[in-house]
């Protein structure tokens, strides 16, 4: 039988053939070394700081002859928190991994970065590629192994410290708008430039597009149309565009600021690392600070707003298993599309084109009869646009003519008969008393708890009191609300009682915008006969759609 020879295993060393190349560059050649800068603001104390920097690191850098200067890289302005906006910092890196610097020097770890995470990632990056940094101040060169214990101390401290400037600024600032101070970005708001005294002025051409597109949205039209009314004019925004988005026609619409007030503290940053900005739901105080500076716009049109993009929202289409169907979302083409129901089902009409032997017809018809045929709405009639717009115009004209003189009057009871079927007043300052006194008993609780956290009892009171704050939180919002529509009611009521009393003469041709403003609904309540319902009144006008 034959036995298998076990062979001795043996092992090599294969010496290196190239000398390793000394840590920070190439052996045998000079140190390509780079200089990095940053100062926080833009204030002459601050520049004057970041000039001298690059002065001293030009020097010293031409000065060792075994160095070559490899570039200053210098940030002005930036915070040290993120690197998103560091052009220079960003630059640097990318000369870095191109092999084109083989040390960094720079005045300390709060200049090259406030954030551990990043000074860390960046610090492994250029050291795994043989590039070192030295931060003078902390007297550390990241290519020695004691580096890293050193470098996560002090990255740590000057995040804690950045923290800690961060509260500090947030709370003077808190402060400031506590004391009514109103800072003004007068390059995103069109209307305003800073005045000789430092103080908001007005600017009268900006103003009047402000005041048009409060007229135009109160007039009907949809924020896609005042949009393109804009555009097709040539009128440039704040920043000076001419191309408007519907988002800063809503912003002009909803910008307190138009009516002489101001609220601050509408948002705010989560912190300083991250700095998320998040909308103000009540995380944080906020300051309503009121005829801060001249108005561009009268605050019952600014209420009038309000309300219109209230009930505009509100619109939402239901389809009932009685086939009733709701208008849904806002339409601003055709007034008589917000307007005219049908008086059997309840549902819009909606305006259709019929066209017979080549000739075209414009008709209004129930969506209920359109979408079910006459399984639910059995007798609603088409109804001929001309038609009714005549009959919609002689209604407008006898409720002129009814109403001319005695316009205030008619409103004032109109408004009296609104107001009367109100709940209950609640007082806003009882309410604002009871949630000052809530917050001092919180406090004290809170101060009990932590003492005692195994308390049952006192965790439930808290809890109790979080609560009762919440709903009283709550019931001040409805207030507000409800003052503000109230307050855009009665400004429309005026309105239309000024404007029965300066209608000298009938109106000879139907519009939309007058439509629109004036009339709550026009129902149809049988082929010839609709009645007519005024905004803010309790009249009521029946009119003969004549054939």
């Amino acid at each position: 039988m034959e036995q298998t020879v076990q062979q001795e295993r043996r092992v090599h060393v294969i010496p290196a053939t190239k000398q390793a190349a000394a840590p920070g560059g190439a052996s045998g050649r000079r140190k390509r070394v780079a200089a990095y800068c940053r100062v926080s603001t833009d204030s002459e104390e601050q520049l004057t700081s970041y000039t001298a920097q690059k002065a001293y690191y030009t020097q010293k850098i031409g000065e060792n002859p075994d160095w070559e200067l490899a570039g200053i890289y210098a940030d002005r302005g930036i915070t040290g928190t993120s690197m998103k906006k560091r052009v220079e910092f960003k630059k640097m890196i990318a000369a870095c991994k191109r092999g084109r610097i083989d040390l960094i020097l720079t005045k300390s770890l709060s200049r090259f970065a406030r954030n551990t995470v990043d000074s860390l990632e960046v610090v492994r990056m250029l050291r795994a590629n043989g590039i070192g940094v030295i931060f003078e101040k902390e007297n550390i060169n990241t290519l020695t192994e004691s580096s890293e214990f050193l470098l996560t101390l002090f990255s740590g401290f000057a995040q804690a410290e950045s923290e800690s400037i961060s509260k500090n600024v947030i709370w003077g600032i808190q402060k400031s708008r506590e004391a009514g101070k109103v800072p003004f970005q007068y390059t995103k708001l069109l209307g305003y430039r800073r005045g000789a005294d430092g103080q908001p002025e007005v600017v009268p051409e900006e103003a009047e597009v402000v005041k048009r597109i409060y007229r135009r949205y109160l007039d009907g039209c949809s924020l896609a149309q005042i949009k393109r009314e804009l555009e097709a004019d040539g009128v440039p925004t704040s920043s000076g565009i001419r191309g408007w988005t519907y988002q800063v026609v809503r912003n002009i619409l909803t910008n307190e600021r138009y009516i002489g007030d101001a609220l601050l503290q509408k948002t705010y940053t989560t912190d300083c690392i991250s700095k998320t900005v998040k909308k103000n739901q009540g995380d944080r105080p906020m300051v309503y600070v009121e005829r801060n500076h001249p108005a561009i716009v009268p605050k019952a049109m600014f209420y009038q707003v309000r309300e219109e993009m209230t009930r505009r929202a509100s619109k939402r289409k239901v389809l009932q298993k009685t086939g009733k169907t709701e208008q849904g979302k806002y339409s601003a083409k055709y007034a008589l599309t917000e307007l005219l129901v049908c008086g059997e089902c309840g549902s819009p009409y909606k305006r259709c084109t019929w066209a017979r032997n080549g000739k075209k017809r414009i008709v209004w018809r129930c969506v209920s009869r359109l979408e079910f045929g006459t399984r639910y709405c059995h007798h609603s009639p088409t109804m001929d646009e001309d038609k009714l717009h005549q009959a919609i115009l002689d209604g407008l004209n006898e409720f002129v003519q009814a109403g001319r003189g005695v316009g205030a009057e008619v409103l004032d009871i109109a408004g009296m008969v609104q107001q009367g079927g109100s709940s209950e007043e609640v007082d806003p300052l009882t309410l604002r008393s009871r949630l000052d006194a809530l917050t001092v008993r919180q406090a004290e609780l809170l101060d009990r708890v932590l003492e005692d956290m195994d308390n049952p009892e006192l965790t439930a009171q808290l809890k109790a009191l979080a609560e009762e704050k919440q709903d009283i939180l709550g019931r001040l919002g409805a207030l507000q609300q409800d003052e503000e529509q109230r307050a855009g009611q009665e400004a429309r009521r005026r309105e239309l009682a000024e404007w029965l009393d300066r209608q000298e003469t009938a109106f000879t041709e139907y519009e939309d915008v007058i439509t629109r403003r004036y009339v709550e609904k026009v129902t149809v309540l049988d082929a010839e006969t609709i009645r007519i319902k005024f905004r803010y009144t309790e009249i009521e006008i029946d009119r003969a759609v004549r054939a």
